[in-house]
This record gives C-alpha cells, sequence and structure tokens, in this order.
C-alpha cells in the first residue's frame, strides 16, 4: 500500500501536468442567485428572495473538463453551445480556467443553463434554459472534425460526457470510438439513459448503480458478486472493455475481462454527492492517459471522488489537494 501512495503521489505530481484530454459532451452552465428570504409577495402566495449574491460555475461536459484543468491537464472541451449571454459567462469561466473552448459548436438554441434560487440555505427554485434536440449532420460533423484533429496527434484520452441533451448521439458517439480505436486512443463514457448500443467498443464506461440497473432492465444488488455479474454482461453485450461502477457507500469496482477490483469508499463524511460523477471520469481519465495501470486509476479516482462528497456543491479538486490527501 506504501508503495503505492508514493507511486501515486509522483504521478499525480509529475504526470498529470503532461496529459492531454478531449471531453466531448453536453456543455452546461449552472448559474445560483443567493438571497435572504424575509416576507411574501404581495403580488402573489410565494416568497421574495433578496438576492445577496450571484454565482456561475461550469456543469455538464464542462465541469468534467474543469476537474481535468484542476488536475493540471491541458484540456480540451467539444460540445454545443447558443449566441447568448449565458454562452459569454460560459466562455468567461473557460477562458479562467485555460480550457481550450475552440471545439464549441454554436447553434441557434439557448446555451444549456440551470439557474437556482437560493433563500437561506434552502432551494427556492431551478430555471432551466435549454433546448433537448438531437445533434443534426452539421453539428454532428464539426464535432467530429475536431475529434479528428486532436486524435492521435495531441490528446492521450477522449471522454465522452453525457448528459442526455443531445451531443452525444449514436452517430458522434461511434465515430468518435471508432476513430480513437484506430489510434490506440481509449474513450472513457460517462453514460447516460438505457441505450448503451451508442457506447459499443469504448474502453472504459463509468455508470452509478442506477445507470447499471437501467442498462442491465432490472435492479442490481449493491454487493461484490452481483455487481460483478452485471458489469460483466454489460461487457461482452457491449464489447466495452472495461466497467468502473460507483456504488455509493460502497466505493467502487472496476470490472475487467481477466480481473476485478473492489475498493472501498474513502470519503469521510458525505455532505453533497452532486459532481462526484464528473470528478471520477475526469481523474480515472487524467491517470489512464499519463499511463497509470486501470487499478491505480480507479484507486486514485475513489481518492477524489471521497474528497469532493465532502464538501458543499459542485466541487472540483485540485492537483495539489489530490496529492495532499495521499500524504496523509
Amino acid at each position: 500500500m506504501l508503495k503505492r501512495r508514493k507511486k501515486l503521489i509522483e504521478f499525480t505530481e509529475t504526470k498529470l501536468k503532461e496529459c492531454h484530454i478531449l471531453v466531448v459532451g453536453d456543455v452546461m452552465l449552472d448559474k445560483y442567485y443567493f438571497g435572504e428570504v424575509k416576507r411574501i409577495s404581495p403580488e402573489a402566495p410565494v416568497p421574495v428572495t433578496r438576492v445577496i449574491r450571484e454565482k456561475g460555475t461550469l456543469g455538464g461536459a464542462a465541469n468534467v473538463a474543469h476537474n481535468l484543468a484542476r488536475l493540471g491537464c491541458c484540456t480540451y472541451l467539444c460540445g454545443v453551445v447558443g449566441n447568448d449571454h449565458h454562452r459569454q459567462s460560459l466562455q468567461g469561466l473557460l477562458d479562467e480556467r485555460r480550457i481550450d473552448s475552440a471545439g464549441l459548436v454554436e447553434t441557434p438554441g439557448p446555451t444549456t443553463t440551470k439557474l437556482r434560487i437560493i433563500g437561506g440555505h434552502q432551494q427556492m427554485m431551478r430555471l432551466d434554459f435549454e433546448e433537448i434536440e438531437q445533434a443534426d449532420a452539421t453539428v454532428a460533423e464539426a464535432i467530429v472534425r475536431q475529434v479528428e484533429e486532436l486524435v492521435p496527434r495531441t490528446v492521450q484520452c477522449v471522454i465522452i460526457s453525457d448528459y442526455a441533451k443531445g451531443v452525444c448521439t449514436p452517430d458522434i458517439c461511434q465515430s468518435i470510438i471508432k476513430h480513437c480505436n484506430q489510434h490506440d486512443v481509449p474513450v472513457v463514457v460517462d453514460p447516460k439513459g438505457a441505450n448503451w448500443r451508442k457506447y459499443e467498443n469504448a474502453a472504459y464506461i463509468t455508470p452509478n448503480l442506477k445507470e447499471l440497473n437501467e442498462a442491465i432492465g432490472s435492479s442490481v444488488a449493491n454487493e461484490n458478486t452481483a455487481i460483478r455479474a452485471a458489469a460483466q454482461r454489460i461487457r461482452r453485450r457491449y464489447r466495452i472493455k472495461n466497467v468502473l461502477v460507483t456504488r455509493s457507500e460502497q466505493g467502487i469496482s472496476l470490472i475487467g475481462a481477466r480481473k476485478t477490483v473492489h475498493i472501498p469508499t474513502y470519503a469521510q463524511e458525505v455532505f453533497d454527492v452532486s459532481g462526484a460523477g464528473d470528478t471520477v471520469i475526469a481523474v480515472l481519465a487524467a491517470a489512464i492517459g499519463a499511463g497509470m495501470t486501470a487499478s491505480d486509476a480507479a484507486y486514485l479516482a475513489n481518492i477524489a471522488a471521497g474528497v469532493v462528497v465532502g464538501k458543499l456543491g459542485t466541487y472540483a479538486i485540485s492537483k495539489e489537494e489530490l496529492a495532499a490527501v495521499l500524504q496523509r
């Protein structure tokens, strides 16, 4: 264990910054208005929230890119945005984090945005700005072209971050996976929904227990034998090399053709699981891209997830913070 920890610390401190990762998927902006509630509106029986401050953060595939950037990776982002003020806010956050956003394709629809109104410590309302439409041929061509330009010339790993907002169509996913496989660049998928046929032949897929249940079509018990059996069915059905299942309080399981590894949770306290899946796939992909073994990459991703769920709100762990946790 000590030897592994030293190796992981060295990887975290020296190798991750040399890694180039491309994220393709559903890009979002998360906006928050924080305020106080002291009265009911005279216009309607609703609370009046006096806004004290506002905050914008990267969401969806953009949050995966944020995690990678915080790890020190050279990060590229490809997805769809609109021509609106939310896109301007999103662009500012990407530029601030030095995420290459040349792969963003502009469409007539809005930039997908989740706006939350928080009164005290209570979420009062969420407003969604989005149009869920499958990417058309023009958008698909632009996205696939970006992938072909970066693979294998620039990136060591590609992430498909599917939030079911229309970017990760079967044609786009299969074009990306086919091209990457031709050049021995691993594709790591964060899935959504029950149609996993579009992820066929990917190197890694990272479902949580709920997503695994949806793919199998039945309830899978959160215990080692059942998880392994379900993951092996998925592997064979969709010809996916490795399945990494995030299992909440039971930790993480990595199931491959010849080896299964069950890693107990690192989390000491769980405050908020939002964004933990983005952290897992970002750390896993960065570690794989940097040359780490699959089991060591899963171990590192589990450590990172344990830190993130101990924070309030969506949180991206830094390379320094991850190294510090490993030191302890």
